[in-house]
């Protein structure tokens, strides 16, 4: 099997890759957050809401923004806690904005995926899963065929038989490992066994979940290639179905406990690089099969279904075989993809359950698609998901406002000096051996990057 799919391609010098490596978005929207406006609010949404079709499906996205410990390295909406008692009243506030939402729907939709993250969705106790599960069922139509899946923290769920989860109906776990070299998880503050991981995928295993993902990062603190070999194969050893491969993303301007990160041991460009290459070829060599630029998953798993038959997605969890539309966030901080365009609930916790409690949405800030928008979020997640976009395909989907492209493709191509990409006057891709790069390409189809002051994490 070819490993010409996410990092391969000729060495990169250290100069070289930092140049091709400079700060993009990690486009798991188009716009991106940071072009979200407080002009987007309630009215807005409730609107938004009263218009989707009854005959669509939904995805849901649920926030958990709790953990028992604050890793170092986390670039999420979260908090810790030393005590369980903040979750219960939480996730009533949670159930006030599913009621919320039902009735400005206006009916009870099918919900086709959902999904718990956070934070530390894993430290809810059985009883609370289970009050979440009949809010959910009281204004949502869920059936055998709804998907749902949980991010775990294994230390979440030392001893746990996992029944709990098993009767909330989770078809799909999120692990997240980062690395099992214990330098590297001291500098990050994630300490995390791979006893303790290999019992938790033991556990999910042992319940019947089908399918169990594992996050792992290059780019850390005083990883190298060999420590990432190590840890990658320790990772392949637990046979997760999914794997997904991310660049740790160093944003301490916005998340200020990143500032504990020992910035002078995190390798540079070309050492990054060559890390994801590394991880890259172990995963292949074990038949795990390229998803994009990021994930990895095994034949027969729903992400490789949904890759080889052209409908592959990309959503703020990265990619997925979603197929709805509409992804409704709940939770402090959650995100919401409409038709008509995003919109984000309130970060601050304490603000979030406020409005909650006077019968609001909680919307702090959303941007309405325009056509141009439209446009250019599908070129995006085709270079994302396909690495390749095509003119006849725009111009399917967008008429007249596709007309430009010929000679904008035409002028990437020209101003390209380093051979990513290739224009055949429809296909506009990028070359195999240029793939690591591909949140930089994606960016030049970005007509709103220059709009803000927003810094954004290096491209590989």
């Amino acid at each position: 099997m070819t490993t010409k799919t996410l990092a391969d391609g000729p060495l990169q010098d250290d100069a070289r890759a930092k140049r091709l490596s400079a700060p993009v978005p990690r486009y798991t929207s188009y716009p991106t957050a940071p072009h979200f406006h407080a002009g987007i609010g309630e009215a807005h949404y409730r609107d938004w809401l009263g218009a989707l079709p009854q005959d669509e499906g939904i995805s849901l996205y649920i926030h958990i923004p709790y953990c028992d410990r604050l890793c170092w390295f986390c670039g999420c909406h979260t908090k810790m806690i030393q005590r369980y008692d903040p979750i219960p009243i939480y996730l009533k506030s949670v159930a006030g904005e599913i009621a919320l939402v039902r009735q400005a729907l206006g009916f009870a939709p099918r919900l086709r995926q959902l999904h718990l993250g956070g934070g530390s969705p894993s430290l809810l106790r059985g009883p609370d899963l289970m009050r979440l599960r009949e809010g959910l069922e009281k204004h949502f139509r869920l059936d055998a065929t709804t998907s749902i899946s949980m991010e775990i923290d294994p230390s979440d769920v030392v001893g746990s038989d996992f029944s709990d989860l098993k009767r909330f109906g989770v078809t799909r776990a999120s692990i997240g490992v980062q690395d099992f070299d214990a330098r590297v998880q001291t500098a990050i503050n994630r300490p995390q066994s791979f006893e303790q991981t290999r019992d938790a995928v033991e556990g999910l295993r042992g319940i019947g979940i089908g399918s169990v993902n594992i996050d792992a990062l290059y780019g850390l603190p005083y990883q190298s290639v060999e420590t990432v070999e190590r840890s990658m194969q320790q990772v392949i050893s637990l046979a997760p179905d999914r794997v997904a491969l991310f660049g740790y993303a160093h944003v301490p301007w916005v998340k200020t406990h990143q500032k504990m990160i020992p910035e002078d041991a995190m390798p540079g460009a070309a050492e990054r690089l060559a890390q994801a290459r590394a991880a890259t070829r172990l995963l292949c060599d074990a038949a795990y099969i390229p998803i994009g630029i990021d994930h990895f998953a095994r034949s027969g798993d729903g992400l490789a279904t949904a890759a080889a038959a052209n409908r592959l997605r990309r959503n703020f969890q990265g990619y997925t075989d979603d197929p709805c539309r509409t992804l409704i966030g709940l939770g402090a901080s959650s995100i919401g993809r409409l038709p008509a365009g995003y919109v984000q609930n309130e970060t601050p916790t304490g603000t979030y359950m406020r409005q909650i409690a006077d019968g609001r949405l909680p919307i702090a800030r959303g941007i309405e698609l325009t056509a141009e928008d439209r446009l250019n979020s599908d070129i995006i997640e085709d270079l994302m998901c396909r690495f390749e976009t095509k003119i006849s395909d725009a111009r399917n989907r967008h008429g007249a406002l596709a007309g430009a492209l010929v000679q904008r493709m035409q002028a990437l191509v020209a101003a390209d000096g380093d051979g990513l990409v290739a224009f055949d006057g429809d296909r506009f891709l990028i070359r195999p051996d240029s793939r690591a790069f591909t949140r930089t390409v994606a960016s030049w189809f970005d007509a709103r990057l220059q709009d803000n002051n927003a810094r954004y994490s290096v491209a590989v």
